[in-house]
C-alpha cells in the first residue's frame, strides 16, 4: 500500500516542507511539499538523502554508557530506563554539591521544534540554555533587536518581488535553503540585480549581475563607504527616513571619513565601482535586500558590520515592502490565537546564566552565549557548570579540538542527544540515540511572516532501531529526575492537542497539506501602520538597547592587518556547500559518494610562487596543528585568503565512509575560544592565519 505523509526535513536548519512517499511501510521516495509556494516540489540533494539516512546501519541504534576513558570509544548498551535512571542520579548529585545552575543545555538552535528541549534544563531548574548561535547568526539577531526590537526570526525576505539583492558571503546556491533559492531566482528572471560580495567567486557569484571579489575582513568598510554616497547624495528614501528613523545625523557625522577613496584602499574595490553601485541601489529602492546572512561570525566588527546592513535597508526604505525585508506577523496580528507553550507550563528559574553575571558593555539575550559557556565551564567562574547536555550539536566542529577536550574534561556528566554520531557523541558518557526525522513526530511549530502558519512535522515510518523521538527522551529524563509533572502527556497526539487548544484548529486540518495557514492573505503594514518594537517605535540607530548595556553606537574599523602571503601565510574562511550540512551528512552514503572530502582554494598567483598546483597536497599549520588537504588552485579567490568546506576529517571510527576524510577547519583557529566580537561577545572564526606549503 501507497500513501503519503506531509512533513519537514530535517537534513539542515532550513527546515523544508516535504512529501513522503511510504509504500508498504518503507520510505520510497521524497520530495519538496507541492502545496507550499517556493517548494513546487523541488528538494536539494541533502533532503533526498534522507533515505540514506534513515536506513543507515553507521548511526546511534540504541542507548549508551561510557565504560573506558572519554574519546576512547568504550561504551555499554543500555536499556532506556537505566540510562534515564543514571542520567537522574548525576544530575541530583551534582545539583546537590554544586547548586540547581550547574546543569547547562547546548542546541544547534530552537528553530520551529526546539523548544521541546529546552524544558530539560528549565524542568531541572537551571537557566542555563545556549546555542551554537554565537558561532552563527547571533550578531545578526542582536543587531536587528538593537535597530528594531525584532529579532532575526521575526524578519523575512520578499525575493522573488525584489529589484536588487545584496549577498555578503551568503552563497545562497550552495547553501541551498530551496525555497530561498527558487525565490532568488525567479526575481532574476523577472530582471533583478544581484550583486554578490565575496572573497572567492562561489557558485552564487556566477548567477550575479555584479560579483564584487572583497578584501578578507573589509565588508563593513565597504558598507560605511555606501552609506556615506547614499546620505552625501541623498540616495535614501527621505520619506521612510524622516518617518520611521532616528539618529540620522549622528551616523551623517560618523561616516565622513568613510568616502569611497578611503573603503578603496580597504577592500581593494574601485571607488568608482562603490559610487556606481550605491547610484543603482538608489534608483532601485525600495525593493532592495541587504541581506546579512546566517554565519555572521566571522570578523572582530561583525555585529557593526549586521548593524550597517540593516541600517542601509532602513535608508532605502526597504522595510516592510513588497520586494523588501517583511515583518513577521504574529498569530493575533492575523486575528488568531497562537500555540500554547510547552515552556511556560515551567516556573523560570530564579538564578541567572552564566554571562549575566559578566555586567554590561555586550549585548545579550535570548539563549545564552557559547564562549561564556565553555570559560565557565573552564575557569568555574562566575559558578561551576559540570552537567551538559548537547542536543544536534557538535562543539568539535568550531573550535580547536585540544580547547574542547580540555572544556569537555571540565563536566562531570556529558549527555549528547542526536540522530547521527559525533566527535562529541564519542567524547560523552551518555548517548542518548533519537530517531530520524522521518521516524518521529514533533511538538508543533509556528512558521513565521506575513502569512503565518502552524507547521506538523509527522512520522512517517516507525523507528528501525532502539530509538526514541524527542519528546519521548524528554519525558523519560524529566521523569526520573522527578518533575514528570512537566511532562504529562502520553502521546505526541496529546502534546498537539495541548498545543492547539483554543486556536481553533485541530490534528486532522493538517491532514491536507502539513500546514494550517492563521489568515488567508498576507499581512502587510503600511507607512501610515508601521511601528518598530523599539522604545521610540522607530528605527533606532542611536540604540536604547546599547545604550542601556553601555555599548557604543558606532565603531571605527580598524586597519585590517595584511598576512604574509610571499611566505603562505593566509586569512582561512570556510563555508557550506550544496551537497553538505556542516559536520551532520558527511558518512551518509549518497552524499559522501558525490563529496568525501574537502579542498583548500587558493589563488593561482599565489600557488605559482609557492610551487603548489592544482590537486597537489598541501600541509596547512596554524598554532600546534598541522594537516593535510588536496589544493583547489584558482584564479577565484582572493590572494590574501585561502578557503574549505566545513565539517570534514571526521574522528569517530563508527561512521566508516567518512573517517579521516579531508581536513576539519577548527582544528586551525588557534585561540578562538577566547575572542569575542565587538559589542556582542559572539565568536569570530575568520580572524586566523594559516600557513600554507607543498606537503
Amino acid at each position: 500500500m501507497k500513501t503519503s505523509v506531509f512533513s519537514i526535513c530535517g537534513m539542515c536548519s532550513a527546515r523544508c516542507p516535504i512529501r513522503v512517499e511510504v509504500t508498504d511501510g518503507r520510505v520510497t521516495w521524497i520530495e519538496g511539499n507541492p502545496y507550499v509556494p517556493g517548494m513546487e516540489g523541488s528538494l536539494c540533494a541533502r533532503g533526498s538523502a534522507g533515505l540514506a539516512l534513515l536506513y543507515d546501519f553507521e548511526r546511534p541504534q540504541y542507548p549508551m554508557i561510557r565504560t573506558g576513558p572519554r574519546g576512547a570509544g568504550q561504551y555499554k548498551r543500555a536499556s532506556w530506563d537505566e540510562v534515564f535512571a543514571y542520567i537522574a542520579e548525576r544530575v541530583q548529585t551534582l545539583q546537590s554539591q554544586y547548586g540547581k545552575r550547574t546543569v547547562a543545555l547546548l542546541d544547534r538552535g530552537a528553530g520551529l521544534f526546539g523548544q521541546m528541549q529546552r524544558l530539560i534544563v528549565r524542568g531541572m531548574g537551571s537557566p542555563n540554555y545556549f546555542n551554537h548561535d554565537d558561532l552563527c547568526r547571533k550578531n545578526v539577531d542582536l543587531a536587528y533587536q538593537s535597530l528594531l526590537g525584532y529579532g532575526r526570526p521575526e524578519v523575512g525576505y520578499d525575493w522573488s518581488n525584489a529589484k536588487h539583492i545584496v549577498l555578503y558571503g551568503r552563497n545562497a546556491v550552495e547553501a541551498l535553503a530551496v525555497r530561498e533559492v527558487n525565490n532568488i531566482v525567479k526575481a532574476l528572471e523577472n530582471g533583478a540585480n544581484l550583486t554578490y560580495i565575496d572573497v572567492r567567486a562561489s557558485k552564487t557569484a556566477t548567477k550575479a549581475t555584479r560579483y564584487l571579489q572583497i578584501r578578507p575582513g573589509t565588508d563593513y568598510a565597504l558598507n560605511l563607504a555606501l552609506i556615506h554616497v547614499i546620505v552625501k547624495e541623498n540616495l535614501f528614501d527621505r520619506d521612510f527616513v524622516d518617518r520611521f528613523v532616528t539618529g540620522l545625523p549622528e551616523l551623517e557625522n560618523f561616516i565622513k571619513p568613510y568616502t569611497p577613496q578611503w573603503a578603496e584602499k580597504e577592500t581593494g574595490i574601485p571607488a568608482y565601482e562603490i559610487i556606481s553601485f550605491a547610484r543603482q541601489l538608489g534608483a532601485d529602492k525600495p525593493r532592495v535586500i541587504f541581506y546579512p546572512g546566517w554565519f555572521a561570525a566571522r570578523y572582530m566588527d561583525a555585529f557593526y558590520f549586521a548593524r550597517s546592513v540593516i541600517i542601509l535597508n532602513a535608508l532605502l526604505g526597504s522595510i516592510e515592502q513588497k520586494g523588501g525585508l517583511i515583518l513577521a506577523k504574529t498569530p493575533k496580528e492575523v486575528g488568531a490565537k497562537g500555540l500554547n507553550s510547552l515552556l511556560e507550563r515551567i516556573p523560570a528559574p530564579e538564578e541567572k546564566r552564566v554571562e549575566a553575571e559578566e555586567g554590561k558593555g555586550f549585548l545579550y539575550d535570548g539563549a545564552g552565549h557559547i564562549l561564556h559557556l565553555y570559560r565557565a565551564i573552564k575557569t568555574g567562574q562566575p559558578y561551576p557548570i559540570k552537567a551538559l547536555f548537547v542536543v544536534r550539536y557538535d562543539p568539535f566542529a568550531g573550535i580547536p579540538h585540544k580547547d574542547i577536550e580540555e572544556i569537555l574534561n571540565g563536566v562531570e556528566l556529558l549527555v549528547t542527544i542526536d540522530v547521527n554520531y559525533s566527535n562529541t557523541s564519542y567524547y560523552a558518557d551518555v548517548i542518548l540515540p533519537e530517531s530520524t526525522y522521518l521516524e518521529r513526530s514533533d511538538i508543533l511549530g509556528m512558521q513565521r511572516g506575513a502569512k503565518p502558519a502552524f507547521v506538523m512535522r509527522r512520522q512517517a515510518v516507525k523507528p528501525l532501531y532502539d530509538t526514541k523521538a524527542r519528546w519521548e527522551i524528554v519525558k523519560g529524563i524529566l521523569t526520573a529526575y522527578g518533575a514528570g509533572e512537566y511532562m504529562p502527556y502520553e502521546s505526541i497526539e496529546d502534546i498537539w492537542n495541548y498545543q492547539l487548544d483554543g486556536t481553533g484548529v485541530k490534528i486532522e486540518d493538517f491532514d491536507k497539506t502539513g500546514q494550517v495557514a492563521l489568515c488567508k492573505d498576507a499581512k502587510m503594514y503600511s507607512r501610515d501602520e508601521l511601528k518598530f518594537k523599539t522604545p521610540s517605535g522607530k528605527v533606532e540607530i542611536l540604540s536604547s538597547k546599547m545604550a542601556e548595556r553601555e555599548v557604543p553606537f558606532f565603531y571605527e574599523p580598524p586597519k585590517i592587518s595584511k598576512p604574509d602571503t610571499e611566505n603562505g601565510e593566509f586569512r582561512l574562511v570556510f563555508g557550506r556547500m550544496a551537497v553538505h550540512t556542516h559536520v551532520q551528512t558527511h558518512n551518509n552514503k549518497y552524499l559522501n559518494e558525490i563529496v568525501p572530502e574537502n579542498e583548500l582554494w587558493i589563488n593561482d598567483k599565489v600557488a605559482a610562487r609557492l610551487g603548489i598546483k592544482n590537486g597537489d597536497w598541501v600541509e596547512v599549520s596554524s598554532g600546534d596543528f598541522s594537516g593535510k588537504i588536496r589544493a583547489k588552485v584558482t584564479p577565484f579567490i582572493h590572494e590574501e585568503a585561502v578557503f574549505m568546506y566545513r565539517g570534514f576529517e571526521n574522528e569517530v571510527p563508527w561512521k566508516s565512509r567518512s573517517y579521516g576524510k579531508g581536513l576539519n577547519e577548527g582544528r586551525l583557529l588557534k585561540g578562538a575560544f577566547d575572542r569575542m566580537a565587538h559589542g556582542s561577545h559572539t565568536g569570530a572564526l575568520f580572524e586566523n592565519f594559516v600557513k600554507v606549503k607543498k606537503a
